[in-house]
């Protein structure tokens, strides 16, 4: 990246007391220098001409396939409550919250 743009270890600092992270020396230096690379690849893609290019709220094509919605009984009553602590004949009995 030609247009570098430059963080300061003291803007990470920053960043990094606002996200209560804990960074040492070195990280510092690190996160500086990567943040700079993509602020500078931000530039980068700032430049491309997008003119002619239709908006996209997905990059990825979704077919607007949709099953009908109908009720399915798949369990019977007596196997849902089979397993069930307590139960009353059609119900689950929990113990009661004040």
């Amino acid at each position: 990246m030609s247009d570098k743009k430059a963080i300061s270890k003291k803007e990470v600092v920053h960043m990094a007391t606002l996200s209560r992270l804990s960074v040492t020396e070195d990280e510092q230096e690190l996160f500086a220098r990567q943040l700079g690379d993509i602020l500078a690849y931000m530039d980068v893609l700032s430049r491309v001409d997008t003119s002619h290019v239709e908006p996209l709220y997905s990059p990825a094509l979704h077919s607007g396939c949709l099953r009908e919605d109908e009720g399915v009984c798949h369990r019977k009553r007596e196997d849902v409550l089979f397993n069930a602590p307590e139960a009353d004949d059609s119900y689950f009995i929990v113990p009661r919250i004040v």
